[in-house]
């Protein structure tokens, strides 16, 4: 049985270079796979990617 190893939200943030915020709004609508809510605290798969940050524009975009 494989153990998931978690990180925090500010973790995550650091990893990515983002905000926490911006972690916990991801997380809050389940753009992260796997995250699990303890209490007040996101605990995000160690191995998740960063999601596509849907507010960018494409560069070649016309």
């Amino acid at each position: 049985m494989k153990t998931l190893e978690y990180i925090s939200a500010p973790e995550a943030a650091k990893k990515w270079g983002i905000s926490e915020r911006r972690v916990q709004k991801l997380c809050e609508e389940n753009r992260i796979p796997g995250v699990a809510k303890f209490s007040r605290l996101w605990l995000i798969p160690k191995d998740a990617e960063k999601p596509v940050d849907k507010r960018k524009r494409e560069e070649n975009r016309k």
